[in-house]
């Protein structure tokens, strides 16, 4: 069975390349959300088995609430950051790939979450 993954990302050409990543691995795109709001609300009915998470979207918003509620929901993840962000609270043990992130760094991480 292929995963599903859900991008949440509000830059669209990180999240076209996340997308390019994800085809090459055998793994579907469950489509991106660019806020926390969007990725909150697609959280009441997941269609998709796993999510890449930015720390840092549009209009200074950061992802923490969204990593809580996907720990809550018992839905895997892995954090994108360009800054460490992942130490904050909500993000801790979860798998991490540093912005600017490869191919093979991608495969490691959801490799390291059962992807």
């Amino acid at each position: 069975m292929t995963s599903r993954i859900l991008i949440v990302e509000d830059d669209p050409l990180v999240a076209m390349m996340i997308e390019g990543f994800l085809d090459a691995l055998g793994c579907d795109p469950a489509g991106c959300e660019g806020s926390v709001a969007g990725a909150l609300a697609r959280l009441a009915s997941p269609d998709f088995d796993a999510v890449i998470l930015d720390v840092h979207l549009a209009n200074g918003e950061t992802s923490e609430a969204v990593g809580k509620a996907l720990r809550e929901a018992d839905i895997p993840f892995i954090v994108a950051t360009g800054d460490g962000g992942a130490a904050r609270s909500g993000f801790e043990g979860a798998a991490v790939v540093r912005k600017p992130f490869t191919l093979d760094a991608l495969a490691a991480a959801l490799a390291s979450i059962g992807v």
